[in-house]
């Protein structure tokens, strides 16, 4: 019998019902773990992976021809050298489940810094009452995104029906993309983009190409009124161009899920930066009910597709990193 090894460790009761279930009509055993402690004698009889494991799992799967991901990031398992036979190894990530719970947490962090709640709560702290502060708003703003896929693409839709005044899509193409945006640019086509940028959003991969896309020149052509999201990876941000710029009151404020290093030791100065929201990677995880039951529906509907031998829906070109 073929089987698969699932690292259940986000499921509730009716997830693993489904996986079961969808596995047997597939003609696939399931075996269930709650962490990546897969028994070292067992792991080389599993042709399919689901979960959250480490990388140094993957070397020793040695009889598996299919990993999927259940995160959207794939970046920490796109090596070949990961795997014990790369040249037959598909990989699959779970994008797709995480736009509704991101793109949220975007519109918090985004209301948050327009509304001025950092320094509102410093007042309350302060047992200070005060009651006007400049305030600004989604509706009316010019936002640009980059990266345009689920996450991007979700919170283009809520900006847009907010009454954002324009959103505008940085991809590296031009193909045709949601009609939340106004219009699609390309990534050399950056620079003319941010002068009039309010709200920057970054929701990127960890790739080559996107490694530190918001340079500090870049950064520097951002007006005084500009706020930056960042929830895809840190890489993609000159993280001590934009500590200058935000300490020296250069840009608004900032927003960031994710940064370098991770986890950010105690000293590192971006705890004590002027006017940054920091939270700990926890956009994308699996605390919503809504995340969850996408991600494991996303991989039943692959497996029928693998053991029927059709492609993969949400398969990940490990040399793009995506």
């Amino acid at each position: 019998m073929r089987k698969i090894a699932v690292l259940s460790s986000f499921f509730e009761e009716h997830h693993t019902r489904q996986v079961l279930d969808t596995a047997a009509r597939c003609g696939f055993t399931v075996d269930l773990y709650s962490d990546d402690r897969i028994p070292e004698e067992k792991r080389g009889q599993y042709e399919v992976l689901y979960g959250f494991p480490s990388p140094k799992l993957l070397p020793t799967m040695t009889g598996m021809r299919w990993f999927c991901a259940a995160s959207a990031g794939v970046d920490t398992y796109s090596d070949d050298a990961l795997y014990a036979d790369p040249e037959h190894i598909l990989v699959t990530n779970s994008a797709g489940a995480f736009g509704t719970t991101i793109a949220e947490h975007i519109l918090m962090v985004t209301l948050m810094l327009l509304r001025r709640m950092p320094a509102f709560e410093q007042v309350v702290r302060e047992r200070r009452w005060v009651r006007t502060m400049p305030m600004r708003s989604i509706c009316g703003s010019t936002v640009t995104i980059l990266g345009t896929g689920d996450i991007g693409t979700n919170f283009a839709r809520r900006a847009k029906a907010l009454g954002a005044a324009a959103v505008y899509g940085v991809r590296r193409t031009k193909k045709a993309a949601d009609p939340a945006y106004d219009g699609i640019y390309t990534h050399e086509e950056l620079d003319a983009l941010l002068p009039k940028t309010d709200i920057l959003l970054l929701a990127l991969p960890a790739t080559p190409e996107t490694d530190r896309i918001l340079s500090r020149e870049r950064i520097a052509l951002l007006s005084k009124n500009a706020i930056v999201v960042n929830v895809g990876r840190g890489n993609a941000i000159d993280q001590e161009a934009l500590m200058e710029a935000l300490n020296e009151d250069r840009i608004a404020g900032a927003a960031l899920d994710v940064m370098e290093p991770e986890p950010l030791p105690v000293d590192h100065p971006l705890w004590d930066t002027r006017n940054l929201l920091l939270t700990p990677h926890i956009s994308g995880n699996m605390s919503l009910g809504i995340t969850r039951d996408l991600d494991v529906s996303m991989f039943c509907e692959d497996l029928e597709n693998y053991a029927a031998g059709r492609p993969l829906k949400h398969l990940v070109d490990r040399k793009l990193g995506y």
